[in-house]
């Protein structure tokens, strides 16, 4: 797996991976358990930092099937509009030159 830039810039921690598993996922909807699969931790990693998720409003239940709850990164949080924006400074900034200027 490539590492991300969230990854390069924050550490390889958790947490970071949860956050980098919903961006790299945006508009889909995930169960915990596809949640921790994606950020590729322990159930027990995931759930330790799961509800910081949880309490900075990051996500947001898309849906109940059943006892399971899907989520998704929740895009109208004004935290998530500025890890997003984030994240494309962090893309703008890491991308070489050399790329950009050919694909202009």
């Amino acid at each position: 797996m490539e590492e991300s830039n969230l990854i390069r810039f924050f550490g390889n921690g958790p947490f970071t991976r949860i956050l980098d598993a919903l961006i790299d996922n945006v508009g889909e909807s995930h169960s915990k358990k596809e949640i921790q699969e994606l950020a590729e931790i322990s159930k027990g990693a995931f759930f330790n930092h799961w509800p910081k998720v949880e309490e900075l409003n990051l996500v947001k239940v898309t849906r109940t099937i059943g006892k399971t709850r899907l989520y998704t990164l929740d895009k109208n949080s004004k935290l998530v509009k500025d890890i997003l924006k984030f994240e494309m400074r962090m893309i703008e900034e890491t991308t070489p030159k050399t790329a950009m200027v050919r694909a202009k």
